[in-house]
């Protein structure tokens, strides 16, 4: 399949947020930690590179000063930055070194450094073990990137905010501030094989009663009906549960969860979708997922031992040095719950994602804003795509460009959902709440917890997150 001018990524009504739930920064309170070395005074870095704006560097980089990026090496991979990305910015600026390295624990390798004013430029925040972004933009160690989004484009084509699919700038602001760009464009639903499906003449289900029905067939082949991981992917399944409050009670249930409005996780909706999903896990999942992590229980999947997994358009590209011959990934929406849903069931959370931002008391922000500039051209972006199978926030960028299966599926999805899309911001705004989000997804899906339980005990937490004066609170 091609990806043509018409492609509904280009569409104007986007409600977007990121898929990678905030991890934060370890164990440590993040907001304290990183306050605690913004002050100033001989903390602060002596000099910052800084060369001349001109119409052909409209950001004033410093042609010969040193970049540092740091990468996550997850599902994406990291040969977009080292393939792509980084040799655009050399072309540009030749005499400039760039430092490249990745980990796959971007708190754990950071933390220090942001504690001591000592960071990379560019770091793509991202992974289980991700920084708490709400904190370090609290702690002032976040680059605005006003500045970007108002440079002309790579391509020449506008201003850099122009090229891109709207809501894109306003989904990674803080209190009205852009500090985040949200890069990769995911598409999250329920993922199987569909070369299994059609080989037992199973269909996907559209409502609750169709999924049960075909959750019972798969289950008597043998076949655990569905599961995710609960070692370090819990925020996966919170996700369909909010994906599955949403459908029945509108977008406002998450904006309201979002806002820290009283009542919120309470709210019938979320009841209504907890219990649901809690039936799925003690009759259809498998306990012994509990302790497993992501790739273990999708390599199980590929294996022909899981059915449905939730996940989001990074998936197929994850998993592709496992994927055998002949399994061919298709996504579908979350089912509806009950016939009286307020969106539709075609209705889908899709999210900007992957975070990345520059730090403010780097060496060389404006050479991280240029990284930037570079990610966001269409080139850039199309060589992203080519290499994770994952779109961007680009408009364009993949006209015509072949796609893989389970891109074609998700692209397909995000076609019928037309404007019915929906995500939240808590997770990135409160990592308290994602850690509790986290715990009491896997209890109640996992260990026998009841819709009642997990509601208040997300509604304990948000009301501590709101109740505390040390967290800076973020609204939409």
């Amino acid at each position: 399949m091609s990806v043509t001018p018409e492609n509904p990524v280009e569409l104007s009504r986007r409600t977007v947020l990121r898929r990678a739930a905030a991890a934060g920064l370890l164990a440590t309170p993040a907001v304290g930690l990183l306050s605690g070395c913004v002050a100033g005074g001989d903390d602060e870095p002596t000099e910052q590179a800084a060369g001349e704006k001109t119409a052909d560097n409209p950001l004033g980089v410093k042609e010969d000063a040193p970049l540092e990026v740091v990468i996550f090496n997850g599902g994406l991979g990291t040969k977009y930055a080292t393939d792509v990305h980084i040799p655009s910015y050399k072309k540009k600026f030749p005499k400039a070194e760039v430092k490249f390295s990745q980990t796959e624990e971007v708190a754990t390798v950071l933390q220090p450094r942001f504690t001591s004013n000592t960071p990379p430029d560019m770091v793509n925040n991202a992974g289980s073990k991700l920084m708490d972004q709400g904190a370090l933009v609290q702690a002032g160690q976040v680059q605005d990137l006003t500045e970007l989004f108002d440079a002309p484009s790579l391509d020449g084509s506008g201003k850099v905010r122009d090229t891109l699919i709207p809501g894109t700038v306003e989904q990674g602001t803080f209190n009205g501030k852009p500090y985040v760009l949200n890069y990769a464009f995911t598409v999250f639903g329920l993922w199987y094989d569909s070369a299994l499906f059609e080989k037992n003449g199973w269909a996907a289900p559209k409502t609750w009663a169709e999924f049960t029905a075909l959750c019972d067939k798969i289950k008597a082949a043998g076949i655990t009906p569905y599961s995710y991981a609960g070692a370090n992917a819990s925020y996966y399944q919170y996700l369909v549960i909010l994906t599955s409050a949403a459908k029945i009670g509108g977008p406002d249930v998450l904006k309201n969860i979002d806002n820290l409005e009283p009542g919120a996780w309470t709210a019938e909706p979320v009841k209504q979708a907890a219990a649901a999903w809690a039936e799925i896990g003690a009759k259809y999942g498998n306990k012994a997922h509990l302790g497993l992590k992501h790739t273990e229980v999708q390599l199980q999947q590929n294996q022909g031992k899981v059915a449905f997994y939730p996940s989001g358009s990074w998936l197929e590209n994850e998993q592709a040095k496992d994927t055998p011959p002949g399994f061919k990934y298709a996504v579908m929406p979350v089912p509806s719950v009950t016939t009286s849903d307020k969106l539709p069931q075609t209705a889908i959370y899709a999210a900007a994602g992957e975070m990345y931002f520059v730090a403010s008391k780097g060496k060389n922000p404006r050479g991280g804003m240029e990284y930037l500039r570079h990610m966001l051209s269409k080139e850039g972006a199309k060589g992203f795509t080519e290499l994770t199978k994952v779109l961007t926030v680009v408009k364009g960028a993949v006209d015509g460009l072949e796609i893989s299966p389970g891109l074609t599926s998700g692209n397909a999805m995000l076609s019928a959902a037309g404007s019915d899309y929906f995500a939240y911001r808590f997770d990135t705004w409160y990592k308290k709440l994602d850690d509790e989000a986290r715990a009491a997804t896997n209890e109640l899906m996992f260990n026998g917890g009841t819709a009642d339980k997990f509601c208040q005990r997300m509604q304990k937490a948000a009301d501590a997150v709101k109740s505390d004066s040390s967290i800076e609170k973020f609204t939409r």
